[in-house]
């Protein structure tokens, strides 16, 4: 087997002994940071754009109704993820295309079913990430995915993913319809932020664990932009391949990655390498 091995921190001196990581695993929870791991991340957040949107039109449920459904089989991927003892491409990249959904849904009940402004659950939102964070490295000292090797770890992780959908969501909806620039055209902008936080990462030093969670909340949107062009009707500014279309194909070639994943494990770390880098 070769997870990826993370260090376990020693207490800081002053510190409480319970503020040390719980039931250790030794294998990493979480996949590389790869090119794959971004091409799926955007192709999920996609699904979830559309799925949302498809299971509200077609199943009938009514939003409510879709969210509880969804939100139900969240949790049971999520109690199988929690489960496995190391990191299994198949049952995390199903919660993340999951969590993916639900997050569109939690956006847009609080938008549509309760007329909440944008403006403020793009706040709200923003401010309960910020207190994902702030609890997250208070009690762990670390926000790095390289370290998500114990359930409390775990636990932080997962939240903060579905703040990141539901502010994703939130604020990429605020910025398209302030800015009315079209489906093509958000893309192109959240493609291009993105892009510059690569920069201010690798070009000017940007912290590494910032760097990845502005960036993984900036996917968000642009993959709800890149469902939205594909999937609605021309007359709207889209592809017109409809919801079900789009859904279906980017599931399959997020089922088709996955496979490459489990065959490859090309998003594993080795451990000789995380070793060296811990020693």
């Amino acid at each position: 087997m070769t997870y990826e091995l993370s260090e376990t921190p020693e207490a800081e001196p002053g510190t409480r002994a319970s503020a040390r990581p719980s039931h250790h695993l030794r294998w990493n929870k979480v996949p590389e940071v790869t090119a794959y791991f971004w091409i799926i991340k955007v192709l999920c957040t996609t699904v979830g754009e559309t799925a949302a949107d498809l299971l509200n039109e077609k199943a009938g449920l009514g939003l409510t109704g879709v969210s509880v459904l969804m939100s139900a089989l969240l949790a049971v991927v999520l109690v199988v993820q929690f489960r496995t003892p190391a990191y299994r491409a198949g049952v995390y990249w199903l919660a993340v295309a999951l969590i993916s959904v639900v997050g569109t849904l939690i956006s847009d009940n609080l938008t549509d079913n309760m007329g909440v402004p944008l403006e403020t659950t793009t706040a709200v939102f923003a401010v309960l990430l910020a207190v994902v964070f702030v609890v997250w490295y208070r009690r762990e000292r670390t926000l790095s995915i390289h370290s998500i090797d114990t359930t409390s770890r775990e636990a932080y992780y997962w939240l903060a993913v579905l703040f990141t959908f539901a502010l994703g969501t939130a604020g990429g909806d605020l910025v398209s319809e302030r800015m009315d620039l079209g489906y093509w055209l958000a893309a192109v902008l959240f493609a291009l932020a993105i892009a510059a936080v690569a920069v201010a990462h690798f070009a000017l030093g940007l912290d590494a664990v910032w760097s990845f969670w502005i960036a993984y909340i900036l996917t968000r949107p642009l993959g709800a932009s890149i469902g939205d062009y594909v999937s609605q009707p021309t007359g709207d500014g889209g592809l017109g391949f409809g919801t079900v279309v789009t859904s279906g194909l980017f599931l399959a070639v997020i089922l088709g990655l996955v496979v490459h994943l489990m065959v490859t494990r090309k998003d594993v770390a080795d451990p000789a390498r995380v070793t060296r880098q811990a020693a």
